[in-house]
């Protein structure tokens, strides 16, 4: 069972996406018309975990190539973040400088989403993509998307 995943190949949409690639979306169009703020919906402090699809699929082969391997595992990266600090990432990742502002009346979700992840690494697996490095990757791959007019727009 993976958690949030996110990178290349993603959908951008604006109305049905992941907050991940929702959110590169909107700070990318918001430094391109050097909008002075961004409003995320919430408070901000609902935490979530995030894993490179890349890292999903080693865990897959790993796991596949276990001889008796869990019937049943999860699949992350055992840290969490709050969607303001994953806000404040992606900001600095695409290099927008406004502010970033949340808007309360909007719903915040589930408080927090963390999975315990001992069972896989127990088997020698863990992840090996940094989030830093990940959401990097993952701009790149929408712009190189967005010019090639093959984002999932």
């Amino acid at each position: 069972m993976p958690t949030n995943l996110y990178g290349p190949g993603d959908n951008y949409h604006p109305e049905n996406s992941h907050v991940i690639p929702a959110l590169i979306r909107r700070f990318h169009e918001a430094k391109e018309a050097n909008a002075p703020s961004v409003t995320i919906w919430g408070t901000g402090t609902p935490l979530r975990e995030f894993l490179h699809v890349d890292d999903l699929a080693t865990a897959c082969f790993h796991l596949l190539g276990l001889e008796n391997p869990p019937d049943w595992v999860n699949v992350g990266v055992g840290e969490d973040l709050s969607i303001l600090d994953l806000a404040k990432n992606i900001a600095a990742t695409i290099g927008y400088t406004g502010a970033i502002l949340t808007d309360p009346t909007k719903p915040d979700g589930t408080p927090r989403k963390l999975m315990d992840i001992s069972l896989i690494r127990s088997t020698g697996w863990s992840p090996s993509i940094s989030f830093r490095d990940g959401l990097a990757a993952a701009y790149q791959d929408f712009l190189a998307a967005t010019s090639a007019g093959a984002a999932r727009l």
